[in-house]
């Protein structure tokens, strides 16, 4: 059976001090419920562009958030069907996030990975290699040199290793993991094996999801990890290569504390920016008083604290401010500020601003 090699390092116990803590204020932060679904929602745009971009997905956020409201843009097929799978696959992990009311154990199974790898790659792969295990040996490539970074185990040993893996994941010893070093190590492991021919990235990460709201980490549904993953893809690939590049002859002799501490480093990150977000909207008095039961988006928020700091706001600031998305997307911001009465427009055309009523 697979058994996890690594060390509980100061780094390590100092993020997940971090994540308990942010954890806590943000599950009893006293947020209306509308404000609630909409981080929700927001969460999800972020975890399904930043989990496909990071793939090579072309969306922006904005382009992400009208796939998935249903309307029709302009782009390639793949990155459209990529994008509306991985909503399915966090909806699927949403519906699995509870035990099972057989023996309300925390059973992780084979079927989970495979379904979670179908629903990754519908309409992208070839029916007979969509939720099957590879059959063939696969190379991972520097997309710039077309040198040959990371050569996974050979396709006749990928059902042992994965069953070895989940043999640990559900045995006694891992319920004595700490759930996000449970959610961390589960994203290395499948990401080594390289089960699949494709998506082996999008499916390493959503298992990981799976493990951490399984295990009651789940915070809300407000976060995406997948973002900070994203905002420096070259560590976090470099991350994974620097353990799987080491020599050693079995997955159970890897020591995997640097991936550790990169994961929990993350996760720490992504739930301090959230926290800070829901404690500013439960406690800032001032934008209360302006909004009232008004919900804001997130972008929207950022629009207004840009103008009470700044007096306006105009073309040229708020790109700098809001980089992931469109102008279009913005100005439609803008216009729901204007009709919520917390915002006018001055001028017109390209020189046009916009202040606080």
């Amino acid at each position: 059976m697979y058994s996890p090699k690594y060390s509980v390092s100061n780094l390590i116990l100092k993020y997940i001090g971090k994540i308990e803590g942010s954890k806590e204020i943000i599950e009893n932060a006293p947020l209306v419920p509308a404000y609630e679904a909409k981080f929700r929602q927001e969460a999800i745009i972020r975890t399904v562009h930043h989990g496909t971009h990071i793939e090579g997905n072309a969306l922006d956020t904005g382009e992400v958030a009208a796939v998935l409201e249903g309307s029709e843009i302009s782009a390639r097929d793949r990155d459209i069907q990529e994008v509306l799978n991985y909503r399915e696959v966090l909806k699927f992990i949403d519906k699995r996030k509870e035990p099972g009311s057989r023996d309300q154990r925390l059973d992780y199974s084979e079927k989970d990975l495979l379904t979670i790898h179908k629903l990754t790659v519908d309409k992208v792969l070839p029916a007979d290699r969509s939720g099957q295990f590879r059959s063939t040996q696969v190379v991972v490539k520097n997309s710039k040199t077309g040198e040959i970074s990371f050569k996974p185990p050979e396709a006749d040993k990928v059902k042992a290793l994965v069953s070895d893996f989940l043999d640990w994941l559900n045995s006694k010893d891992a319920e004595d993991v700490h759930p996000v070093l449970k959610a961390g190590i589960t994203h290395y492991v499948l990401a080594y094996i390289h089960p699949f021919v494709d998506g082996n990235g999008r499916t390493s990460r959503a298992f990981a999801t799976l493990v951490l709201f399984r295990e009651g980490y789940d915070v809300k549904k407000f976060f995406s990890i997948e973002e900070y993953f994203d905002r420096n893809a070259k560590r976090y690939y470099e991350t994974l290569q620097e353990v799987s590049n080491q020599k050693v002859e079995s997955l159970s002799d890897r020591n995997l504390t640097g991936w550790l501490e990169y994961f929990c480093e993350g996760l720490a990150e992504e739930l301090e920016r959230v926290k800070q977000r829901v404690q500013k909207l439960s406690l800032d008095t001032k934008l209360k008083g302006r909004t009232g039961q008004i919900v804001l988006s997130e972008r929207q928020v950022k629009l207004v604290e840009y103008i009470e700091a700044n007096g306006s706001v105009n073309n040229k600031q708020w790109r700098s401010i809001l980089r992931d998305f469109s102008d279009d997307t913005i100005l439609r911001d803008l216009k729901d500020l204007q009709k919520k009465k917390l915002v006018k427009k001055k001028g017109s055309t390209k020189g046009a601003v916009y202040v606080l009523r």
